[in-house]
């Protein structure tokens, strides 16, 4: 891969808005840009708990912390006006499978709507150079096939959150088609990554957090879907796509793709079943235990991405195997647990991903 540090020293003293900043990937984002230099501003709601990694990093102290909504309108322009940013990323979302059924006006109105108060900004402020708009693997049409889905696959989604997806994937491309497009100085591309994994994920229904919660307090772990297979990855994995795509376009704006698949290697697809158990050995005890109840809602069963776009037209590829995935997962949970800042774990996680890199 070619040097992502390079990358990330594009954004140095440039002004770089990210929606979600204080959500699990948000947060990782935000540090890692921040640490390059880059002057970063957030814009998202507050986060849901004191645990959360966003609060742990201190990253209010930071970098310059906006709480706001992006189903309003006119406070997400308020900032764009403000702010005048040159960089945006776009990762304020609902973004659980489980609550997209508990909620599903609230998962539209935010995925669909606010996305598009999002691409309505960026229409309307000159200073942006470029826009990546993140939303997920789970916006294709799920045919529970072992092959990986590319990028020109049928959008879709049986459950509210896959299918508001799709759907902000829609409104996206009508954008770039109908505005950013014939913007010479503007380029914006859609990124889809899989699961992701990694230290200061607090979320509940998401299998890593789960395995963490019930290690901690001595529990068995309870799957309710352990066959299910995922492209399991790091959290830095798609970031640092998602840097080399923004180092892209901001140095060539309209060259040609706007959508990129970011997943795992292929030996990183593994079960529910195995990443707990992986979590078990980790950790040095625990218990795994299958619920026998039928799930309550549908959840896809096989999930993969082909990401030969994005090796071959950024030179990006994954570099932590499944096994090294979870060691660093687990890794910063037990350290976290023993009471380490966590800006240096963070931060140490960080630079041993940057040095991989170049190995």
């Amino acid at each position: 891969m070619e040097s992502l540090v390079a990358d990330l020293e594009t954004f140095r003293g440039r002004r770089v808005l990210i929606t979600g900043h204080t959500g699990f990937k948000g947060s990782w984002l935000s540090l890692w840009l921040q640490q390059h230099g880059a002057i970063v501003y957030g814009f998202a709601l507050q986060p849901e708990s004191l645990n959360s990694h966003f609060s742990l990093l201190n990253l209010e102290q930071i970098i310059e912390h906006n709480v706001g909504d992006i189903r309003n309108e006119e406070s997400l322009r308020q900032i764009f006006e403000r702010v005048k940013p040159e960089v945006v990323f776009h990762l304020a979302a609902q973004p659980l499978v489980k609550k997209s059924y508990d909620f599903p006006v609230e998962t539209f109105d935010t995925n669909i709507i606010g996305s598009t108060h999002l691409l309505e900004c960026v229409r309307n402020s000159p200073s942006v150079k470029v826009c990546i708009f993140v939303t997920s693997d789970k916006c294709y049409l799920n045919r529970e096939t072992s092959t990986g889905y590319k990028e020109h696959d049928q959008l879709g989604g049986h459950d509210p959150y896959s299918a508001s997806k799709a759907a902000a994937e829609i409104v996206f491309a009508s954008y770039n088609f109908s505005f950013f497009n014939s913007n010479e100085q503007l380029g914006a591309a859609s990124v889809r990554a899989g699961n992701v994994i990694g230290g200061g994920d607090w979320s509940d229904n998401r299998i890593v957090p789960d395995c963490i919660r019930a290690l901690i307090s001595g529990r068995p772990i309870v799957l309710r879907q352990p066959y299910a297979t995922r492209p399991w990855q790091h959290v830095l994995e798609p970031l640092s796509g998602y840097i080399k795509l923004a180092a892209k376009l901001f140095r060539q704006p309209n060259f040609g793709i706007s959508s990129f698949n970011f997943g795992p290697l292929e030996s990183s697809v593994h079960t529910v079943f195995d990443v707990a158990q992986a979590c078990v050995n980790e950790w040095g005890s625990g218990d795994v235990v299958i619920d026998s109840l039928e799930p309550n809602h549908h959840e896809a069963s096989i999930l993969h991405l082909n990401c030969d776009l994005a090796k071959t037209e950024l030179r990006w590829e994954p570099r932590w195997n499944f096994s090294q995935t979870i060691h660093e997962t687990m890794d910063w949970y037990k350290r976290a647990e023993s009471h380490e800042p966590v800006i240096e774990i963070t931060g140490q996680q960080i630079k041993k991903y940057e040095e991989s890199l170049d190995d």
